[in-house]
């Protein structure tokens, strides 16, 4: 790339790199407002919300990147339109179509940026704000379901009543059947502690067996519980689809589908992740004729306004894919790629009508 596309595209980031730190700190500012109504309650305190809020950062960090991506772009471009520094790379010889390619080369590295803030930071926050919080509370991550966390796994229907931040399961029980779906026996323990390669250690059991004609019930301060289902697998029904990490949501809508399960839900979570970088590509290109337009109508604020105003409702709709998308039962990847192709669609557009003018 040339020093002048180096350029602009510094000139971009700095712009992109301030309006995220400000859109971020506004929205840790209102998260935090959110968790004062927890505050003083047990041993939950202001320093411990805090702590919790600012885990959670980086998960709202990567859902600002592609609208700070809009509206810092929209500014760079507004400012070297302003100062004449456009309109000198125009008269240069510096094509429509030359800086397209520059910043689709920007939109990929900052694509590339929310891919890994979605898929490796934020998750790793999350988990880690959860526990905290739970940790902080004193409480238990599925205390607040009446009947526990249900999971379908092979042959056996697990109920699980509560769980700790350290991933022990509190009032276990597991209803095993056959492949009539005739129920063999079940077993109630007090608590399970995971000891790795799929092992679990349950303490205080007691085993139900159902015979033709008989039931037989056994007790045992210990037994060995072996299953495909780890804590990890139990981590995922704590925390939203949006929030997971793509590899995780192909890892548990494998596990639903050899369950027989539906997976909707899941497979919209992970091809909306799948595409949300690139939405950070048509969020550079869109920004482009904004910019370049100003200069003759004069409307500078005006144009600014628009351009925020279509990245918020990109990011509205976005969202209300995963819900629409499953109410009409539409097609997980069709639903996932709309909001991006509708947008790429417009910026088209915009690019189009500015090359003609």
């Amino acid at each position: 790339m040339s020093r002048l596309g180096r350029y602009v595209l510094s000139t971009i980031s700095w712009y992109v790199l301030l309006t995220l730190l400000v859109l971020l700190g506004l929205f840790v500012f209102f998260d935090l407002i959110g968790e004062l109504r927890d505050v003083g309650k047990g041993s939950y305190q202001f320093q411990h919300a805090l702590v919790y809020v600012l885990l959670s950062a980086p998960s709202r960090a990567y859902e600002l990147l592609p609208v700070s991506l809009l509206i810092g772009s929209i500014f760079a471009l507004s400012s070297l339109a302003d100062t004449s520094q456009m309109t000198v790379m125009r008269a240069a010889g510096v094509s429509m179509l030359r800086l397209v390619r520059w910043l689709v080369v920007g939109g990929v590295a900052f694509g590339a940026l929310t891919f890994v803030t979605g898929e490796y930071l934020a998750p790793v926050s999350n988990d880690a704000a959860t526990r905290y919080q739970v940790a902080a509370k004193e409480s238990l991550l599925f205390g607040r379901f009446r009947s526990g966390v249900w999971v379908k796994n092979d042959d056996q229907i697990i109920n699980v009543a509560a769980m700790q931040p350290d991933f022990t399961l509190q009032g276990l029980r597991i209803y095993v059947h056959d492949h009539r779906h005739q129920l063999l026996k079940t077993l109630d323990a007090e608590r399970a502690v995971y000891q790795g390669d799929g092992q679990w250690q349950l303490e205080n059991v007691v085993q139900t067996r159902f015979f033709v004609d008989q039931v037989q019930v056994s007790k045992a301060a210990q037994s060995a519980w072996t299953s495909s289902l780890d804590p990890k697998m139990l981590a995922v029904l704590m925390i939203k689809p949006k929030e997971m990490a793509v590899s995780a949501l192909a890892q548990y809508i494998d596990h639903l589908k050899q369950n027989r399960q539906s997976t909707t839900r899941y497979e919209l979570a992970m091809w909306s992740k799948i595409f949300y970088p690139v939405a950070c590509v048509v969020m550079m290109l869109i920004a482009l004729p904004f910019a370049l337009g100003q200069r003759r109508s004069g409307n500078v604020g005006v144009k600014i306004f628009l351009g925020i105003l279509l990245g918020v409702t990109f990011n509205f709709i976005n969202q209300m894919m995963a819900y629409i998308g499953e109410l009409y039962r539409l097609p997980p990847l069709l639903a996932a790629m709309l909001p991006t192709l509708a947008l790429a669609l417009v910026a088209g557009y915009f690019l189009w009508r500015q090359e003609r003018t």
